[in-house]
Protein backbone atom coordinates (compact mmCIF):
# COMPACT_ATOMS: atom_id res chain seq x y z
CA UNK A 1 0.00 0.00 0.00
CA UNK A 2 1.06 3.27 -1.17
CA UNK A 3 2.18 5.89 1.85
CA UNK A 4 -0.66 8.15 1.27
CA UNK A 5 -3.02 5.35 1.66
CA UNK A 6 -2.04 4.34 4.30
CA UNK A 7 -2.17 8.09 5.60
CA UNK A 8 -5.85 8.17 4.49
CA UNK A 9 -6.73 5.10 6.20
CA UNK A 10 -5.30 6.12 9.36
CA UNK A 11 -7.25 9.18 9.63
CA UNK A 12 -10.31 7.71 8.67
CA UNK A 13 -10.25 4.97 11.75
CA UNK A 14 -8.81 7.82 13.95
CA UNK A 15 -11.88 10.03 13.36
CA UNK A 16 -13.96 7.37 13.61
CA UNK A 17 -12.53 6.04 17.49
CA UNK A 18 -12.79 9.50 18.50
CA UNK A 19 -15.58 11.06 17.19
CA UNK A 20 -17.02 11.05 20.69
CA UNK A 21 -13.81 12.09 22.10
CA UNK A 22 -13.63 14.93 25.28
CA UNK A 23 -12.61 18.17 23.94
CA UNK A 24 -8.85 18.13 24.29
CA UNK A 25 -8.52 15.03 23.12
CA UNK A 26 -10.15 14.54 19.89
CA UNK A 27 -9.21 14.52 16.00
CA UNK A 28 -8.53 18.28 16.21
CA UNK A 29 -6.35 17.66 18.88
CA UNK A 30 -4.54 14.86 16.66
CA UNK A 31 -4.86 17.32 13.66
CA UNK A 32 -2.87 19.88 15.39
CA UNK A 33 0.01 17.45 16.68
CA UNK A 34 0.21 16.11 12.97
CA UNK A 35 0.42 19.34 11.43
CA UNK A 36 3.02 20.41 14.37
CA UNK A 37 5.02 17.07 13.99
CA UNK A 38 5.50 17.85 10.00
CA UNK A 39 6.78 21.48 10.60
CA UNK A 40 9.10 19.87 13.07
CA UNK A 41 9.90 17.51 10.37
CA UNK A 42 11.33 20.23 8.41
CA UNK A 43 13.94 20.64 10.81
CA UNK A 44 15.13 17.60 12.23
CA UNK A 45 16.07 14.23 11.11
CA UNK A 46 13.14 11.53 11.12
CA UNK A 47 11.34 8.52 9.37
CA UNK A 48 8.06 10.30 7.98
CA UNK A 49 5.91 7.55 7.88
CA UNK A 50 6.86 6.31 11.50
CA UNK A 51 6.45 10.36 12.72
CA UNK A 52 2.83 10.39 10.91
CA UNK A 53 1.44 6.70 11.95
CA UNK A 54 2.50 7.41 15.72
CA UNK A 55 1.01 10.98 15.98
CA UNK A 56 -2.07 9.78 14.17
CA UNK A 57 -2.37 6.68 16.60
CA UNK A 58 -0.79 8.23 20.17
CA UNK A 59 -4.35 8.84 21.45
CA UNK A 60 -6.36 5.93 19.88
CA UNK A 61 -7.48 4.79 23.59
CA UNK A 62 -6.22 7.34 26.17
CA UNK A 63 -5.48 5.75 29.41
CA UNK A 64 -7.23 9.18 31.34
CA UNK A 65 -10.46 8.17 29.63
CA UNK A 66 -10.08 4.16 29.55
CA UNK A 67 -9.68 3.56 33.74
CA UNK A 68 -6.09 4.24 33.67
CA UNK A 69 -5.52 1.13 31.58
CA UNK A 70 -2.28 1.87 29.14
CA UNK A 71 -2.40 -1.21 27.30
CA UNK A 72 -5.81 -0.64 25.13
CA UNK A 73 -3.91 2.55 23.17
CA UNK A 74 -1.10 0.37 21.98
CA UNK A 75 -3.22 -3.15 21.30
CA UNK A 76 -5.64 -0.91 19.24
CA UNK A 77 -2.95 0.73 17.05
CA UNK A 78 -1.18 -2.45 16.74
CA UNK A 79 -4.33 -4.58 15.21
CA UNK A 80 -4.90 -1.39 12.86
CA UNK A 81 -1.69 -1.16 11.66
CA UNK A 82 -1.21 -5.22 11.31
CA UNK A 83 -4.71 -4.60 9.26
CA UNK A 84 -3.23 -2.40 6.72
CA UNK A 85 -0.48 -5.02 6.09
CA UNK A 86 2.53 -2.79 7.97
CA UNK A 87 5.82 -4.45 8.07
CA UNK A 88 6.40 -5.55 11.38
CA UNK A 89 9.53 -3.31 12.18
CA UNK A 90 7.35 -0.10 11.41
CA UNK A 91 4.75 -1.50 13.28
CA UNK A 92 7.08 -2.19 16.36
CA UNK A 93 8.24 1.09 16.50
CA UNK A 94 5.21 3.05 16.49
CA UNK A 95 3.88 0.95 19.38
CA UNK A 96 6.92 1.81 21.63
CA UNK A 97 6.57 5.31 20.55
CA UNK A 98 3.18 5.16 21.88
CA UNK A 99 3.94 3.36 25.16
CA UNK A 100 6.78 5.88 25.66
CA UNK A 101 5.73 9.17 24.93
CA UNK A 102 3.27 10.64 27.62
CA UNK A 103 4.70 12.66 30.19
CA UNK A 104 3.48 10.46 33.26
CA UNK A 105 5.66 8.11 31.96
CA UNK A 106 8.54 9.94 32.34
CA UNK A 107 8.22 10.40 35.60
CA UNK A 108 9.16 6.92 35.83
CA UNK A 109 13.13 5.83 36.60
CA UNK A 110 15.23 3.55 34.63
CA UNK A 111 16.37 3.14 30.68
CA UNK A 112 13.60 4.08 28.36
CA UNK A 113 12.95 3.84 25.04
CA UNK A 114 14.38 6.19 22.64
CA UNK A 115 14.57 7.05 18.67
CA UNK A 116 14.49 10.80 16.74
CA UNK A 117 10.78 9.86 15.98
CA UNK A 118 9.88 9.56 19.55
CA UNK A 119 11.35 12.60 20.13
CA UNK A 120 9.33 14.43 17.24
CA UNK A 121 6.20 13.07 18.29
CA UNK A 122 6.46 14.15 22.06
CA UNK A 123 7.16 17.24 20.77
CA UNK A 124 4.34 17.98 19.12
CA UNK A 125 2.20 16.52 21.47
CA UNK A 126 3.74 18.32 24.16
CA UNK A 127 3.40 21.79 22.26
CA UNK A 128 0.16 21.45 22.02
CA UNK A 129 -0.14 21.34 26.19
CA UNK A 130 1.37 24.35 26.68
CA UNK A 131 0.17 28.36 25.25
CA UNK A 132 -2.94 29.68 24.07
CA UNK A 133 -4.25 26.20 23.33
CA UNK A 134 -2.34 24.57 26.04
CA UNK A 135 -4.32 26.39 28.62
CA UNK A 136 -7.66 26.17 27.00
CA UNK A 137 -7.15 22.20 26.77
CA UNK A 138 -6.34 22.15 30.44
CA UNK A 139 -9.98 24.21 31.89
CA UNK A 140 -11.79 22.11 29.60
CA UNK A 141 -10.42 19.09 30.84
CA UNK A 142 -10.69 20.32 34.19
CA UNK A 143 -14.55 20.85 33.46
CA UNK A 144 -14.69 17.64 31.98
CA UNK A 145 -13.56 15.83 35.49
CA UNK A 146 -15.35 18.63 37.77
CA UNK A 147 -12.34 19.95 39.07
CA UNK A 148 -11.79 22.99 41.20
CA UNK A 149 -10.49 26.29 38.98
CA UNK A 150 -8.01 27.31 41.61
CA UNK A 151 -7.84 26.50 45.29
CA UNK A 152 -5.40 28.70 47.02
CA UNK A 153 -5.07 25.89 50.28
CA UNK A 154 -4.13 22.97 47.59
CA UNK A 155 -0.91 23.24 46.96
CA UNK A 156 0.78 21.69 43.53
CA UNK A 157 3.04 18.69 44.42
CA UNK A 158 6.12 19.17 42.67
CA UNK A 159 7.46 15.66 43.03
CA UNK A 160 4.76 13.02 42.12
CA UNK A 161 5.31 9.64 41.43
CA UNK A 162 3.65 8.44 38.16
CA UNK A 163 0.77 7.18 40.00
CA UNK A 164 0.62 10.11 42.26
CA UNK A 165 0.34 11.85 38.48
CA UNK A 166 -2.35 9.13 37.47
CA UNK A 167 -4.71 9.66 40.15
CA UNK A 168 -4.51 13.36 40.95
CA UNK A 169 -7.46 15.50 41.25
CA UNK A 170 -5.70 19.08 41.95
CA UNK A 171 -7.41 21.93 40.87
CA UNK A 172 -6.72 23.28 37.28
CA UNK A 173 -4.20 25.74 38.13
CA UNK A 174 -1.85 23.06 39.51
CA UNK A 175 -1.67 21.71 36.51
CA UNK A 176 0.09 24.77 35.11
CA UNK A 177 3.33 23.83 38.08
CA UNK A 178 3.01 20.00 38.07
CA UNK A 179 3.26 19.64 33.80
CA UNK A 180 2.81 22.40 31.50
CA UNK A 181 5.05 24.88 32.95
CA UNK A 182 8.18 21.74 33.02
CA UNK A 183 7.32 20.97 29.23
CA UNK A 184 9.58 24.11 27.74
CA UNK A 185 12.43 22.96 28.91
CA UNK A 186 11.98 18.72 28.28
CA UNK A 187 11.68 19.46 24.39
CA UNK A 188 13.93 16.82 22.60
CA UNK A 189 14.43 18.83 19.81
CA UNK A 190 16.25 22.23 18.89
CA UNK A 191 12.70 23.22 17.12
CA UNK A 192 10.28 22.00 19.60
CA UNK A 193 12.84 24.10 22.03
CA UNK A 194 12.36 27.26 20.17
CA UNK A 195 8.83 26.67 19.69
CA UNK A 196 7.97 26.28 23.24
CA UNK A 197 9.68 29.25 23.94
CA UNK A 198 6.62 32.04 23.02
CA UNK A 199 3.98 29.41 24.04
CA UNK A 200 5.54 29.12 27.36
CA UNK A 201 5.81 33.21 27.80
CA UNK A 202 2.41 33.10 27.01
CA UNK A 203 1.29 30.69 29.80
CA UNK A 204 3.40 32.82 32.54
CA UNK A 205 1.82 36.15 31.35
CA UNK A 206 -2.08 34.64 31.45
CA UNK A 207 -0.97 32.96 35.07
CA UNK A 208 0.00 36.94 36.11
CA UNK A 209 -3.20 38.18 34.82
CA UNK A 210 -5.25 35.40 36.32
CA UNK A 211 -3.60 35.55 39.83
CA UNK A 212 -4.34 39.44 39.66
CA UNK A 213 -8.14 39.04 38.77
CA UNK A 214 -8.31 36.12 41.72
CA UNK A 215 -7.14 38.74 44.16
CA UNK A 216 -9.11 41.42 42.94
CA UNK A 217 -5.67 43.73 42.22
CA UNK A 218 -7.04 44.33 38.64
Amino acid sequence: MKEDQLIQNTIDFVKKELQNAEGGHDWFHIERVFNTSKLILKHEEGNTPVVKLAVLLHDIADPKFHGGDESIGPQTAKNFLESQSVDEQTIEHVVKIIVQMSFKNSLEKGTKFTSNELQIVQDADRLDAIGAIGIARAFNYGGFKNRELHNPDVPPNLNMSKEEYKKSTAPTINHFYEKLLLLKDKMNTETGKKLAEERHKFMLDYLDQFYKEWNGTK
